[in-house]
């Protein structure tokens, strides 16, 4: 359905869409003009083959449509913590009502991307569309042409934030729309920056669509962590990118869990600009029913001297399908590189399937590069040790498989959001 989004394109276009500073009208037109000239990926792309797009490419979704929500559906989703500066979008649109942002230090700037373009385009001209290219993906360049509003993070050189940043984009109940949030994290030189990113649908009941794109830059020496959670309606199609350009000497961390949606796709790419950084990428998903749920991430190590650590876990029930390719490329110049991958898929019933591809690519030769990648059932012998000392098998089996996913989930560093986590993989396993 391109000719759909055009039709959204060009009703954007002479209304609002020309909103904003001079360079945007530009970008966003060569964005769509991006998009119609390839058009939705299909089987035959290799980086999409096994990620069913036909539902999403071949359906009519209109632009979401406003919508209000009570303050007390959002408190299952703010872990506690309601102090935390926070922007929420409600199908796409920030909504100032249910957003707080209290004091922050001199030059931090929380606010929607929409505002920021208006209000201090110096701030994003240098960064917006620099990372997450239109060419990167289809949806990335569908995004770019109709991004109305999302979430702008600005943390000043040598500043500290003591609290985290929430962005919670929320899906209302029987919306069938799309939506297309924008985001841009900027985490400047010796500063340091936590963000949690949160996708939820307040309904089971129908299909919307949720493409969404971030973009990180963490600065010379900057530490920025990065936690994105997917927990989409239960017949929602989820696309996300999340690219991540680091400087040198920088720090990021990531999680990402993906536990929602019909179809759920997130691509993590990660830039190391220069020599001496650190990328530790955790993810976990959880995969139930029919879902189908697929992470594709990249490392490019492009300098000498730097470190990436990459350890993936996935859990899938009933008849569930995951896909996880994971790309670690190390350029001839990138010598004392460190890099280790890890793909582990646990299995839970005959019918559940993963598709698992982890990726080497070194043009180096002084370097220590490992991946590894397993898919299996639970360990019986395991099962019977723990029936051995009077847990009943149901139990056993329930301890097992989150004793799997606990592994991974404990390498969140915020408290609230770990604690969070380990109720819902507790209750996703009927514990």
């Amino acid at each position: 359905m391109i000719e759909t989004y055009q039709r959204q394109f060009d009703a954007f276009a002479a209304n609002g869409g020309r909103e904003g500073p001079s360079w945007l009208p530009g970008l966003r037109r060569a964005a769509m003009d991006q998009f119609t000239r390839v058009g939705f990926p299909t089987a035959r792309d290799e980086e999409w083959r096994f990620t069913p797009v036909g539902p999403i490419a071949q359906a009519d979704f209109q632009a979401a449509t406003p919508a209000s929500v009570d303050r007390d559906a959002l408190t299952p989703f703010l872990f506690g913590h309601a102090e935390w500066p926070q922007l929420v979008f409600v199908n796409g649109k920030l909504a100032p009502e249910l957003s707080w942002v209290p004091a922050l230090p001199p030059g931090v700037r929380v606010a929607s991307l929409a505002a920021a373009l208006q209000s201090v385009p110096a701030l994003v001209e240098p960064h917006l569309s620099r990372y997450a290219r239109s060419d990167t993906t289809a949806f990335t360049a569908l995004n770019t042409a109709l991004m109305r509003d999302g979430a702008f993070v600005y943390v000043p050189a040598h500043t500290s934030l003591e609290l985290p940043i929430h962005l919670l984009f929320v899906t209302t109940a029987g919306s069938t729309g799309a939506a297309h949030p924008r985001n841009l994290i900027v985490v400047e030189r010796g500063a340091r920056a936590s963000v949690v990113e949160s996708y939820v649908g307040l309904g089971d009941d129908s299909a919307y669509f949720t493409n969404a794109v971030t973009e990180v830059y963490s600065g010379e020496d900057a530490w920025t962590e990065h936690t994105r959670l997917q927990r989409e309606g239960g017949r929602a199609y989820h696309v996300g990118l999340t690219q991540v350009d680091q400087a040198r000497g920088s720090h990021y961390r990531s999680f990402t869990l993906a536990m929602g949606g019909a179809i759920s796709r997130h691509n993590l790419h990660v830039q190391l600009s220069a020599p001496g950084i650190e990328t530790l990428m955790y993810g976990l998903y959880l995969a139930r029913g029919d879902q189908v749920v697929d992470n594709h991430t990249a490392i490019f190590h492009d300098h000498p001297n730097c470190n990436s650590w990459e350890v993936y876990k996935g859990v899938l029930d009933d008849r569930a399908r995951a896909v996880f390719n994971g790309k670690v490329l190390v350029k001839p110049e990138a010598q004392k590189t460190d890099a280790k991958q890890t793909n582990r898929n646990l299995l839970l019933s005959d019918t559940a399937k993963v598709d698992t591809k982890p990726q080497l690519e070194i043009f180096a030769d002084d370097v220590k590069c490992t991946h590894g990648a397993t898919v299996g059932f639970l360990d019986p012998g395991a099962q019977f040790y723990l029936q051995s000392r009077g847990v009943p098998a149901a139990a056993a089996r329930r301890l097992l498989t989150y004793a799997f996913a606990a592994e991974v989930v404990n390498e969140v560093a915020l408290e609230p959001v770990r604690l969070e986590l380990d109720r819902l993989v507790l209750e996703r396993l009927g514990q």
